[in-house]
């Protein structure tokens, strides 16, 4: 058991007999009234994101979930495969289990997190930022750079994004698995 002031981003919590992550929280202390606690829950078994509101205090059941290391292999019609480093145990997982799978290449880590009692994997997440190259871009045009002017970009897995006029085919890019933007240039 722990109360509202346990919660913070990432930790998984057993609401209605269904297992949440906290994808986001607020502390809110009005002038008159007792404080709350806003939280934007995702349904660990569905996906959908909800909105809840918990009174300050309020005890929650906090669950028990691993987070273990893998690496991805390959997908197919039957899902997204990955395999432990450690015992080379092999996991599949639904595409909705997976946060960003445009993002995803061979032999990327990721970490599945596992409920601690039923061994079941729940979701899979990308790290903050990931290194992809350029396979495709058009050329800058020269003097167009006085402004923060952008260009459409294909990356090795498929997936297109805005990328800076500097940025030419065969760079390596990092970009945030979050919200699909580009961050800087890889060296």
């Amino acid at each position: 058991m722990a109360s509202t002031a346990d919660l913070k981003k990432g930790i998984c919590i057993d609401l209605n007999n269904e297992l949440w992550q906290v994808v986001d929280f607020q502390h809110v202390k009005p002038g008159k009234g007792n404080a709350f606690v806003r939280t934007k829950l995702k349904n660990l078994k569905s996906g959908k994101v909800v909105e809840n509101t918990f009174q300050s205090g309020h005890k929650i059941d906090t669950a028990r979930v691993e987070r273990r290391k893998f690496q991805f292999l390959y997908s197919d019609e039957t899902g997204y495969h990955f395999m432990n480093n450690d015992d080379f145990e092999q996991v599949s997982l639904d595409k909705a289990m997976i946060n960003n799978t445009e993002l995803l290449k061979e032999a990327q880590d990721v970490e599945i997190l596992f409920h601690a009692e039923t061994e079941m994997p729940l979701i899979c997440e990308l790290p903050v930022n990931v290194t992809l190259e350029v396979t495709y871009a058009e050329p800058g045009v020269k003097g167009d750079t006085a402004t923060n002017v952008t260009k459409q970009a294909t990356l090795e897995t498929g997936t297109k994004i805005n990328v800076p006029l500097f940025v030419n085919v065969g760079d390596k890019v990092k970009v945030d698995t979050e919200t699909n933007q580009y961050v800087e240039r890889v060296k």
